[in-house]
């Protein structure tokens, strides 16, 4: 027992180390990580790819077997999964346990990258990410509503002031919107119309892209400064799309407006968000890697009042669920217990020794 016999002939010294202990002790505790779940992380990589319009039957030739075959080429693949919706492919992978999983998540995006150039021209770019971390889940749910505000209104609000807000709170990875509306100028071409001046459709989709366009042509400089010239042609009304000429016939111009309606609309919804049976815009705050949950959480609410102060009368920011708040408690149960604990084992060492000057030194 010669740590014993260190103690009891140079008391300062174990003293001494004791505190040095305790404070090492405090210090390392007031910087532990706080997470919902413990860090582990799968070997799974995720890759999901959107190619709007198509057939499930389309996905699956297009973007579906071409990323399983390249994928499959990986070394330490385990098990592949894909599915093939409207408009969009998902891909599962599987790899081993003893894999790097950095390495083979690098791997698979250079695979994806090399044949994503084969893939249709409406394609998206592909989305390769980790999957299977339980502490990938959105920290907070909240959601704005508006009475007297339309969908678009209050999309344009949460775009430009809640999300801005909620984002630049440190340790905010990103935050994902639902329930938002997105204008969108459709023309709906006259097919009776198209026919008769002899057009079509990709006659028509030619001018457009033709003419909405901006377009970088050079610079001009001095001795003194230098500026960017830029021919910006981009449309800038909805009626102006009606002054599009898509062909001439006998030197005749054809205007868009002659064979189609343009309408100022909003794209087709694919989420929609409710408060008790009002529209409302959802956001999903999800944090940054190795941020701590329960500071986000706290940051969160403070950033939140702030954004409150912005929003105009009528607009109201909800706090629906924080995933911080249960992790906060359960922390707070943890330290309870360990001094609970710690409370216990000085109570049954004095009763056995029945001392206390023999307890603290035990």
């Amino acid at each position: 027992m010669w740590m014993t016999r260190v103690a009891i002939n140079h008391p300062v010294f174990a003293t001494m180390v004791m505190v040095a202990l305790t404070v090492l002790g405090i210090f390392s505790y007031q910087r532990l990580r706080v997470e919902a779940m413990p860090d582990v992380r799968p070997p799974f990589v995720f890759v999901r790819v959107d190619y709007p319009g198509a057939s499930p039957e389309q996905v699956e030739n297009d973007i579906a077997k071409p990323i399983e075959n390249a994928i499959n080429t990986v070394a330490g693949v385990k098990r592949l999964l894909s599915a093939s919706y409207e408009g969009v492919s998902y891909t599962w992978t599987e790899f081993r346990l003893e894999v790097d999983q950095d390495r083979v998540l690098q791997e698979v995006r250079d695979k994806v990258a090399q044949i994503r150039a084969a893939f249709p021209r409406d394609v998206k770019d592909p989305v390769v990410q980790r999957g299977g971390d339980e502490n990938a889940e959105p920290v907070a749910f909240y959601a704005l509503r508006g009475e007297g505000l339309t969908q678009r209104e209050l999309t344009t609000l949460a775009e430009q002031v809640v999300q801005k807000g909620l984002e630049r709170v440190n340790g905010v990875g990103r935050v994902a919107l639902s329930g938002t509306v997105t204008r969108q100028i459709q023309v709906r071409i006259d097919p009776v119309r198209l026919t008769a001046v002899g057009l079509t459709v990709e006659q028509v989709v030619s001018a457009l892209r033709s003419a909405n366009v901006s377009v970088p042509v050079g610079s001009i400089a001095n001795d003194t400064a230098e500026a960017i010239v830029r021919v910006d042609g981009r449309i800038g009304a909805p009626r102006d799309f009606g002054r599009i000429i898509v062909a001439r016939k006998g030197g005749v111009p054809i205007l868009l407006a002659q064979i189609a309606e343009v309408a100022d609309t909003e794209r087709e919804r694919t989420s929609i968000a409710r408060i008790n049976g009002s529209p409302a815009i959802g956001f999903q705050v999800f944090k940054a890697q190795d941020a701590n949950i329960v500071e986000v959480g706290r940051n969160l609410r403070a950033a939140a009042e702030t954004v409150r102060k912005q929003l105009p009368g009528g607009a109201e920011l909800r706090l629906l669920r924080a995933s911080s708040d249960f992790v906060e408690r359960a922390a707070d149960s943890v330290k309870l217990t360990i001094v609970e604990g710690a409370l216990l084992t000085v109570l049954i060492v004095f009763l056995f020794l029945g001392s206390w000057r023999s307890t603290v030194i035990t």
